[in-house]
């Protein structure tokens, strides 16, 4: 019986000293991380429209492969910082995991796409590619950062949607707003209004970028709002 005791009060502390929560994160720090990812897509916009001469309506597939190369730095060294078991796993796993989310968030987004009916030809394979690039940068990548193989937390912010912690409601929250929004912006694609924008993926980047402006101010206001209740709790 004293063995058995002994060994039901090891086992929640094993458990526990296993699975470490991700490191707290300030309001201000929320506040720099996604003031820094919207700067990075305002500057690869700038680099796009200025130094090439293009936007996603003239050359869709360069654009967003501007996008998906100045945002990949930025998002996996900022989300790096906020890895889970950060006694096991150092700053350097935690960019070599967000890297490693690229392709792998990219095929996903690419499935989905042509699942969801994006065109399959090989004259749309450059677009699909380099939409789905972008797509796992929003989705995938900040999550591999922050969570790496941890199945279970992966499972309970995207699936049970119940993101723990400020960092936890970046990821969730920025990528269910790119998702929804790239959703609502294939709505105009079967219309026949027959504008250059309503072709695959003009109208669904454009739906995919305003949906993670949206969501990158809104999850900021979530933290915001959790804080305050949190505190409210403690008095």
């Amino acid at each position: 019986m004293d063995r058995r005791k002994k060994d039901s009060e090891k086992t929640p502390a094993s458990k526990a000293s296993v699975v470490e929560a991700s490191p707290a994160i300030s309001a201000s720090e929320v506040f720099t991380v996604n003031l820094l990812c919207g700067v990075g897509l305002a500057l690869s916009l700038w680099v796009a429209n200025t130094i090439y001469s293009i936007n996603l309506v003239t050359d869709p597939s360069l654009t967003l492969f501007i996008i998906s190369i100045i945002e990949l730095p930025i998002v996996i060294l900022l989300y790096g910082r906020y890895r889970q078991n950060r006694q096991r796993c150092s700053y350097l796993r935690a960019v070599g995991r967000g890297i490693l989310g690229v392709p792998i968030g990219a095929l996903l987004n690419s499935l989905g796409a042509i699942a969801l009916g994006a065109p399959v030809t090989f004259q749309h394979l450059a677009k699909t590619l380099n939409w789905s690039l972008m797509m796992s940068l929003f989705t995938i990548v900040p999550a591999s950062c922050v969570l790496g193989s941890s199945w279970a937390d992966w499972k309970r912010i995207f699936a049970q949607t119940k993101p723990n912690g400020s960092i936890e409601y970046l990821i969730c929250l920025q990528a269910y707003g790119a998702v929804i929004g790239g959703w609502f912006g294939a709505w105009p694609m079967p219309l026949d209004w027959e504008r250059p924008w309503q072709e695959w993926p003009i109208s669904v980047s454009y739906g995919t970028l305003s949906g993670y402006l949206v969501a990158l101010v809104a999850s900021l206001g979530f933290v915001l709002a959790h804080r305050r209740l949190q505190h409210v709790k403690k008095d």
